[in-house]
Order: C-alpha cells, then structure tokens, then sequence
C-alpha cells in the first residue's frame, strides 16, 4: 500500500490558520492558504499530509460540533475540498482526524439532552445517568473523556451512534476524497468500531489508510488486517530522543529491535508504524534535545528505522515549542510561510535516501555495531542492502566489525567508502551505505 512508503507532514489546522481560542467564527486565515505550501512539500519529498482536526468544534479541534462541517475559523468545505484536489494533483495524500472517542458540549445530539433530559432520542449515544449531575450542572451526569467533561464521551455500543460516524465519513470521503483518517485515542476505542470502520472505509476507497493513536500498550491489539493498518509508535518516540539525551544508543536500539528484529519474540515485524520525533501533543523535538547537534541525527534515525516517517510542520527547520500544563499554543502555532534552513536541507537529503531505498521502506532490521555513543543498524530486502551509521558523540569513532567490509557509498555525500573491517564515522555524523 502506498503509506507504506509515504514520508508523512503533519499540520494542525487552527494554529496554521491563528484560530487557537473560542470559536467565535472569525477565520483569520483560510485553510486553503496552505496550497502554497505544496512546493516546500515536494522539495522535501513528503508525499503525504495530515491533518489534525479540521470539523466545527468549541475549541481546540478535539471537541467536535459537527461531523459534517469544517470550522468556520478555518474556512469552508468548498475551500477544503479544493486544498486536497491541489494537493493530488501534487502527488500528496491526504489523512484528516477522525474524534471518534467523544464530542464537545455542542455537539447536536448532546444539545438535545441539555435541553429534554430523559425525553430526548438521543440520550443512548452517550453513557448517562439521570441520578447524578454534572460539573455544568445539567441536572444529569454523564462520562467525559478522562474526566473531562468539556469532552463527552460517545457510546460506541450503540448502533446509531456507530452509523452515524460511518456515514460521516462516507462524506468526507464523497466530498473531499481524503486518502485515511487518524483516529484518536485508539486505545479508547471499542474494537467492533474500528473493525468495522476498516470494512467500510475498504468499501468507499481502494488502500484507504487507518492509524490509530496508541500511547502505550501492545500495537497488536489494534493493528491488523481486520482493524487499522498502523499506530503512532510512542515507545520509540521516547527512545529517540531519551538515547541522545542520555547518550545511550542502548535504548533506542533495543526498543527497534524488539519491535521490529528477526527472533520471533519480536512484536511488529512486518508492520509498518507511525514514527515522529514530535507532534502536536508533545514538545518540539528542537526543544527537547539537550544538544543541538543531535537535530539532524535524530532526524536521521527516524528515516532510516522501520517506519512511516511523520515530520510536524515547522520541526523542519528547528522550531522550538514547549509543552505547558492545559495550554498547547506554544506547540500549533501560525507561520507566515516555511523557513527552510541547513536542517531542512539535510532532512530534504535523507527522505529522498529513503523513499529511494526499498530497504529502508521494506527491510528487516538488525544491530551491527553498538556502543553508547555509537549505533550501526542494517535495513535488508532481497535485493538490497542498507547500512545505517550514527555517531552521536562530539569525537570521532572507529568502528570495528567483520561486515564493514568493501566499497560502499555514502548515499547522502555520494562518497565511496572503502572498508576493511572498520568504519571512519566523524563527530555528530550520519551515514547511509550501499
């Protein structure tokens, strides 16, 4: 399937549009603006978008109104539709947020048992309970979303309710003819939903792409071939820049390796997950790494490990961006245009290495060389053979190793390197041998 060659941007819409407040349905910037953008996408490479919410919501994008419409502080469904028609002629794929766990408190259906209690049709689409009340004193009680009750929580056992969201997407698949949906909190999910999101969507559109977001807990248990087709990989978000920060190559070797290695007590092999060095949820990798250095190399890990690469608007240039309690301004903000650098042009380099290399898209995985500074993987197919050489520390490094043998070259300087047992790697270096 294609995204499983895909380098993924991903862009929150609200900030990208300076919409981030109450929804007083006042667009500052329309989403249709991002089209030109489309000629920085395809000087990096990147093949595919996706974006964080996009439909009517009360705030932040995750507290959905309406399905069926797009934010007005964003603009239009005509304006959207025509941004994704610009973006396939392009060549770029296009995967929107599916909230699918819960709504915000202005969702219609919710509206109506505000105001008719028991009376009302839809007081099954949600987990109620007439004997309690609520923190807004609605004069019942019902689930929020981990205890957020600005996010009511959906009930996914009811019929309707699934039905609904079904043919919300059969529209967004009709009217914008998106290319997948990242469903949130995955892990919340009722796994009949998604089982049977995976046999419409099969229906509406051929490879039609599921991911699903999953923070902890065995990928497994929702990815495969009757539920998603992928999960956002938090494990080795963590290990990527916990290796560098901690200069322990260790972590992040092991993690891959469990994840993705040859034994068969190896977890995903074969799977291809969403793997970022930052979001819209955690904090800008340019702002976590404690050694600045350390920005193109990560960045390097990303794409040469097993993997659907997703880079966050703005990280490609060192956008800095710190997480706050209850306040993610600072992570989704609004840029005049890109503001392409050194980083970006050594990001541009190794996604086009990348997409260029079935191995790296396709390969297995296996350590060759591993210290705490020092990290040489092999990706491998049939037909090729990657090597993968980073050297984290600020001195230079032999490596020794029986397989660093031959000619290879160093796909992103196209220098041969000859070899006989040993690696040369300079301080705060990256390699990608064939």
């Amino acid at each position: 399937m294609w995204y499983e060659e895909a380098v993924f941007y991903q862009v929150f819409p609200l900030g990208f549009c300076d919409g981030l407040r109450d929804n007083d349905g006042v667009m500052n910037r329309c989403i249709s603006e991002f089209a030109d953008w489309i000629p920085h996408l395809q000087k990096l490479g990147t093949d595919a978008v996706y974006f964080s919410p996009i439909f009517e919501s009360d705030y932040h994008g995750y507290d959905t109104r309406d399905y069926r419409v797009i934010d007005k502080r964003i603009g239009t469904n005509k304006n959207f539709a025509e941004l994704v028609s610009k973006l396939h002629e392009a060549g770029i794929k296009v995967v929107i947020d599916g909230v699918f766990n819960h709504v915000g408190r202005g969702f219609f259906a919710f509206k109506d048992v505000c105001e008719k209690k028991w009376d009302s049709a839809y007081k099954d689409w949600f987990n109620i309970s007439f004997d309690g009340n609520s923190p807004y004193n609605d004069g019942f009680w019902y689930e929020g979303w981990e205890g957020y009750y600005n996010l009511v929580k959906l009930n996914l056992n009811n019929p309707d309710v699934v039905n609904y969201l079904i043919e919300s997407v059969r529209g967004w698949v009709d009217e914008f003819d998106i290319d997948g949906i990242r469903l949130d909190v995955a892990y919340c999910l009722n796994r009949d939903f998604m089982k049977r999101l995976r046999y419409e969507t099969d229906q509406m559109k051929q490879e039609f792409f599921l991911v699903g977001e999953m923070l902890h807990g065995d990928y497994n248990t929702i990815v495969g071939n009757e539920c998603l087709h992928s999960a956002t990989n938090y494990e080795c978000y963590k290990g990527l820049y916990s290796s560098f920060n901690s200069m322990n190559m260790f972590e992040i070797a092991h993690s891959i390796e469990r994840q993705f290695g040859k034994e068969p007590w190896c977890l995903y092999t074969g799977k291809h997950l969403l793997t970022f060095v930052d979001n819209h949820d955690v904090s800008r990798i340019a702002s976590t790494l404690t050694n600045k250095a350390h920005l193109p190399l990560i960045y390097a890990l990303m794409f040469g490990m097993p993997g659907i690469p997703c880079i966050y608007y703005g990280s490609e240039w060192g956008e800095e961006g710190v997480k706050a309690p209850d306040n993610d301004y600072a992570l989704r903000p609004c840029f005049d245009a890109p503001k392409p650098n050194a980083l970006t042009e050594q990001i541009k380099k190794m996604i086009h290495v990348r997409t260029g290399s079935n191995a790296l898209c396709h390969g297995s995985y296996r350590n060759v060389v591993l210290t705490n500074h020092q990290l040489i993987f092999e990706r491998r197919t049939d037909d090729e053979r990657m090597l993968v050489a980073i050297n984290a520390s600020d001195a230079p490094f032999t490596a020794h190793n029986g397989e660093l043998g031959g000619t290879m070259t160093d796909l992103l300087t196209g220098n041969e390197i000859q070899m006989s047992g040993q690696l040369e790697m300079p301080p705060y270096s990256v390699q990608y041998l064939k």
